[in-house]
This record gives structure tokens, sequence and C-alpha cells, in this order.
């Protein structure tokens, strides 16, 4: 081996010594971004704490909106109830009317007849509300044997603005469940945050660069993944950033 192979090795095989200026240089890079991660962190910790807090307000305003709906529209439908026996109470008088002027008319006691037709008249008008007043013309125009309860909605009709209030408390009360769920998930965004404002409050425990690196990198993964996630939750119903500062 001829003293110029020697010497080409034994530069090859020397280690480099180590770069302080480099390695500080690193550093301060890396604690840096770190510092600017901690912020951009702790304000998206705030904005998911605040967005979810404002999903719980309305997760309770609904709640209380649709329990006080779903009282008025069972006190309407009871109140339907109601109208709807005792229409049908006032149909069987107005069939015994029916029936007695029809046996005075065949009797040849026309004015006997026309009096029970007077006196079914107003019956009708003070017994019968006016969906059933309208429901009889209709069935007399049908014939005789019609009962007015046949006509198509006549019976639904009566608790129509009962169940129009009872869909409307249903739908608060699924808003209300939907607000519950994405608080829970920004709730969970929070617990994330949360997680990556500890690792990168632990970077500065390592010694060695790699391993600050490959936890500032863990904690970055989990930083991006709370925010893709984050943005995929819908915002509260309403909501308007602008709003609240009309009054300032």
């Amino acid at each position: 081996m001829t003293e110029e192979t020697k010497q080409d090795l034994t530069q090859t095989e020397a280690p480099k010594a180590p770069d302080p200026a480099g390695e500080e240089a690193a550093e301060n890079r890396l604690e840096i971004l770190i510092a600017i991660f901690l912020g951009v962190t702790a304000l998206l910790t705030a904005w998911a704490s605040w967005i979810g807090s404002l999903h719980g307000g309305n997760q309770a305003t609904n709640y209380t909106r649709s329990n006080n709906l779903a009282a008025e529209g069972n006190a309407e439908y009871n109140a339907a109830t109601q109208i709807y026996l005792s229409d049908i109470i006032a149909w069987n008088s107005i069939l015994d009317y029916q029936f007695d002027a029809q046996i005075a008319e065949s009797n040849g006691n026309l004015e006997e007849a026309e009096m029970i037709n007077s006196k079914m008249e107003i019956y009708m008008q003070q017994n019968c509300s006016q969906g059933m007043l309208d429901a009889i013309v209709w069935a007399m125009d049908q014939g005789i044997d019609t009962s007015p309860f046949s006509q198509e909605g006549f019976v639904d009709s009566y608790f129509g603005d009962a169940n129009a209030i009872l869909a409307e408390s249903q739908d608060l009360l699924e808003q209300g469940m939907n607000d519950n769920l994405c608080g829970d998930k920004f709730g969970l965004v929070t617990v994330i945050y949360s997680l990556v404002l500890f690792l990168l409050g632990i970077v500065g425990i390592f010694k060695k660069m790699p391993n600050r690196r490959i936890v500032f990198g863990v904690s970055i993964v989990f930083l991006i993944l709370a925010t893709v996630y984050m943005f995929t939750i819908p915002l509260p119903t309403g909501f308007n950033f602008v709003s609240y500062f009309a009054g300032a």
C-alpha cells in the first residue's frame, strides 16, 4: 500500500468535528418554531373552547324551547281532542234531529219537520266548530248517509296546529342533540390541542436534537390532524363572528 493510499484512507476514516455554530443555529430555529406553534396552538385551543361553549349554549336554548313547545303542543292536542269529541257528540244529536224531521215529513207534519230543522240549525250553530259546520255542508251535498268525518283530511284538521307545534318541538330537540354532539367534538379537539401544548412544552427537556425533532414532529402531526378535524365540525347555527363586535 502506497503512502498516498494510506493518506487517503486516513482522511476518509477521520470523523468530522462537530460544528457548534451549526448546532446552535439549529437549536435557535427549533426554539423559534416551538414558540410560534405554541402561540398558534394556544389560539386554536381558545377558539375550539369558545365555539364548543357556544354549541353548549345553543343546546341548552334549543332543549328549553323544545320542552316549552312540547308542552304547548300537548295542550293544543288535548284541546283539539276535546273539540273533536264534542263535534262527534253534536253529530250524533244532529242525526237524531234529522231522523225526527224525516219521521215528521213521512207523517205529513211539515210544520213539525220545519220546526225540528230550525232547532237543528240553532243546535249546530251553538255546538259545532266552524270546521264541523263546513264538513256538515259537504256531507249534505254528498247525501244523507254521508258523515262529515268521512271527508278526506277533516279529522286531521283538528290536530293540524298541535302537530305543527310538536313537529317544531322535535326539530328543536334534534338541533339541540346536534349541538351537543358538535360541542363534544370541539371538546375532543381541545383535548388534542392540550396534548400538543404538552408535547411542545417538553421538547426542551431532551438534550439531543434528534429526540427534540421527533417530539416536535409528533406534536405538529397532532396539531394538523386536530385542526383538519375541527374544520369539519359545523359552526353554531346563526354564528357570525362580526356580530360580537357590532356593539363595540
